[in-house]
């Protein structure tokens, strides 16, 4: 795993180097939209900026309302709503209608899945076995289990009642706690957790952000129904959970930028390779009610036994070439394109 403390300064880093003009906490407050387009954007400090096209990756939690309707209220997560403001639907404010995941009983957005505890807040003991295996798994009290949570996760590949009956802790720079939020009064009844700190969120003793609240409509080449030149990706481009479905969607979403900008047909990918098949299954399945209870991640759930039934799973990278290599899609990202 990588460490979440290093890797965004890194990221940045090789972003500026090729050249792409970075706007670190800014945030988008209104569009200038006409004739089915968007020709520019307004940043909270009225800065305008125009553009031939356009890719919202804004996603779908926040802003503090709707943790305070759907959720426990703010629970200062990583997005600091009351610091920077709150997150705008760009596609909501062209006209287009966002769609929302639900939950059991009608409850609409699904709560995030972990918190983060501060290293030096746990025992020497715990910090040894995380260094050393990457991970720690620990007793929860019975009286503690609570299996109602479950249900609440938006990680539906870990809602299983053993991270009901178990603390999870993983090393990721921090320490992730694999739980949506556990009252601190009770995590310090825990051996080794008796000084736990939460350091995302702040609040993690009472809640968590709420997320699914804003999908745009797509295609299957990840343009936004409704605005000929803005795409989408990550959450805000559906039901998807995890890094790896975000990279595969804005991969994607930024290759067919630049085909738009150059009057190119727009690629999309075939459902016989499994970034292509997630895309198109979840824009399927969406649509229907029982498809927007679900989540759609390769990491577990329903959709990887869909990938293992189709037999698109399989670790073997040479098969994997060979798939790509029938379909001519071999580099088909590192193509430059103008």
């Amino acid at each position: 795993m990588y460490n979440v403390n290093k890797i965004e300064s890194e990221v940045k880093e090789f972003v500026e180097s090729l050249g792409i003009n970075v706007h670190m906490e800014s945030r988008i407050r209104d569009v200038e939209f006409g004739a089915h387009k968007i020709k520019g954007i307004y940043l909270a400090d009225d800065t305008y900026i125009e553009g031939d096209v356009f890719i919202e990756t804004t996603g779908t939690t926040g802003p503090m309302g709707n943790c305070l309707r759907y959720g426990k209220g703010c629970a200062m997560c990583i997005l600091r709503c009351p610091s920077f403001g709150p997150r705008i639907s760009i596609s909501e404010r062209c006209g287009v209608s966002d769609t929302q995941g639900e939950g059991a009983e009608d409850v609409l957005g699904a709560m995030s899945g972990s918190c983060k505890l501060a290293k030096e807040s746990l025992s020497d003991g715990i910090l040894k076995e995380l260094e050393e295996k990457g991970v720690v798994i620990l007793k929860v009290p019975r009286e503690d289990v609570n299996y109602d949570k479950l249900g609440t996760k938006v990680c539906q590949q870990y809602a299983l009642k053993e991270f009901a009956e178990n603390l999870i802790l993983l090393d990721t720079g921090n320490v992730k706690l694999m739980t949506t939020y556990y009252p601190l009064n009770k995590l310090r009844k825990i051996k080794g957790l008796e000084h736990a700190k939460y350091i995302d969120p702040y609040a993690g003793s009472k809640g968590n952000s709420i997320r699914y609240l804003s999908v745009a409509p797509r295609t299957n080449d990840m343009k936004v129904i409704g605005v000929d030149n803005l795409f989408c990706a990550g959450e805000k481009s559906g039901l998807f959970v995890g890094h790896t479905e975000a990279i595969g969607t804005g991969a994607l979403a930024g290759h067919n930028a630049v085909r738009l900008a150059m009057g190119m047909p727009l690629l999309i990918l075939p459902n016989s390779i499994t970034v292509g098949d997630i895309i198109s299954y979840e824009n399927e399945k969406s649509k229907t009610r029982e498809g927007r209870r679900n989540r759609y991640t390769f990491a577990g759930a329903g959709y990887f036994k869909r990938m293992q039934e189709l037999g698109l799973y399989t670790m073997d990278i040479k098969e994997i070439e060979n798939r790509i290599s029938k379909l001519n899609l071999n580099g088909i990202f590192d193509q430059k394109l103008c």
